[in-house]
């Protein structure tokens, strides 16, 4: 039978990472064996469905590349399908009537016993199995009836979920059983844990995939990122591209400890992924994500200087406070230039008459006026980086005074001269 999964969020606001990695992993298993990755929005709660949030599902999973086939399912239209399996059990004697609402009746003595693809076998005490509604009074279904039918009815053959379903796993088999239907292939992913070892949340910062896309992550890095969370390949293998995660990927090398969402070690693998972009790659990507989060620099200074970033910043958002010089004089602490009037003086000198006015003439000059001054080159450069960029930390000094332009460069030396005499 070829595989069929789903992923099935409710919507109740914005889509967790640890969900999003629930996805990925079901995502992957789908396609590493050619089978159908579904999406169902259990919405069986209406008072709690959210139109921003089933819209945000759907824009997280595309960011981030995770396609689903077919249209996407809402528990809710299977309404009728949940009533009359409710309604089968109740007269084949595997339910009854209490309040209006009709309750599963579970057994009282032995244990739920199933195999799980990732935490192997488990078994559930029936005694600790109470009886469940399965319809409320009002006609609506439960979680546990409606994804136990929604599962069968849409031949789901694996359900890979997190751990804290665990205990719904139970439930769902033993209506499935009373349905004389299938069971599915149960999994229960590990866990996402904080670097402090509690489950992640906002006090860990982002939790959310738009979160993470605004904090200037890129859709490969956070998906390799987060196939590594609980899943791994061998001891070593760390960056893999999204052909080579569907090739690799298998529920036999997740583990079931928790897994901790280690942000340093994001931030360095997009890092990885912004140095390995080809160069219009990245200087596309990065104009779309300015524009995004409301930078108003000028398109051309943005892809001119996006050459001399790309192997400075892990992350998109760190481009402003990089590069914001290039769009706007920034004003450097005293201690960089303090007593560094003379010394600009002669490089402002030397600058006047360099041409072209370009990164190699202009790094010509100013290494013969620190060898002339008898001054190393970081003690030469570092005052001069200071004026021109307001920090001892940027890109390419001399291709960055090119961009500047003669003027702009000239202009802010004065500044700095008139300032630290």
């Amino acid at each position: 039978m070829p595989v069929r999964v789903r992923f099935a969020p409710s919507p109740t606001g914005l889509l967790h990472i640890g969900g999003v990695r629930t996805a990925l992993f079901n995502w992957l298993f789908a396609r590493h064996d050619g089978g159908e990755f579904l999406l169902r929005i259990e919405n069986t709660d209406t008072s709690r469905e959210v139109e921003e949030s089933v819209e945000q599902i759907q824009r997280s999973l595309r960011w981030l590349g995770l396609d689903w086939d077919g249209e996407i399912e809402f528990q809710l239209d299977g309404l009728g399908r949940h009533q009359e399996a409710a309604r089968r059990l109740l007269a084949e004697g595997h339910a009854y009537e209490h309040e209006g609402a009709i309750r599963f009746r579970m057994p009282d003595e032995g244990a739920t016993v199933w195999a799980d693809a990732i935490k192997g076998q488990i078994s559930y005490p029936n005694e600790k199995l109470e009886d469940l509604v399965l319809l409320r009074s009002d006609g609506r279904p439960t979680y546990n009836l409606a994804a136990a039918v929604d599962d069968a009815d849409s031949g789901i053959t694996h359900v890979i979920r997190g751990e804290d379903h665990v205990p719904n796993t139970p439930k769902q088999i033993r209506i499935l059983e009373a349905l004389a239907r299938p069971l599915p292939v149960y999994a229960h992913v590990p866990n996402v844990f904080g670097t402090d070892g509690k489950k992640l949340s906002k006090r860990h910062g982002a939790v959310s995939v738009e979160e993470f896309r605004a904090k200037g992550y890129v859709a490969p890095a956070l998906m390799n990122y987060l196939a590594l969370l609980g899943w791994s390949y061998d001891d070593k293998t760390t960056i893999m591209s999204r052909d080579e995660l569907v090739e690799r990927f298998g529920l036999e090398r997740v583990g079931s400890s928790p897994a901790t969402f280690d942000y340093e070690k994001l931030d360095w693998m997009n890092g990885v992924y912004l140095r390995e972009m080809p160069p219009d790659q990245f200087a596309d990507d990065l104009v779309a994500y300015l524009r995004e989060t409301g930078f108003d620099g000028d398109e051309e200074t943005i892809r001119a200087s996006a050459p001399l970033v790309q192997e400075k910043i892990a992350r998109l958002d760190e481009y402003p406070k990089f590069a914001g010089f290039f769009f706007r004089r920034v004003e450097p602490s005293a201690e960089l230039l303090d007593g560094s009037g003379p010394l600009l003086a002669q490089v402002r000198e030397a600058l006047a008459t360099v041409e072209p006015f370009a990164s190699e003439p202009i790094e010509a000059a100013l290494r013969a006026l620190a060898e002339r001054l008898d001054l190393k080159p970081r003690q030469a450069f570092q005052p001069i980086r200071a004026a021109v960029t307001g920090s001892n930390v940027s890109p390419g000094l001399f291709e960055s005074l090119e961009l500047l332009g003669r003027n702009e460069s000239l202009a802010r030396l004065d500044a700095a001269i008139k300032s630290y005499r």
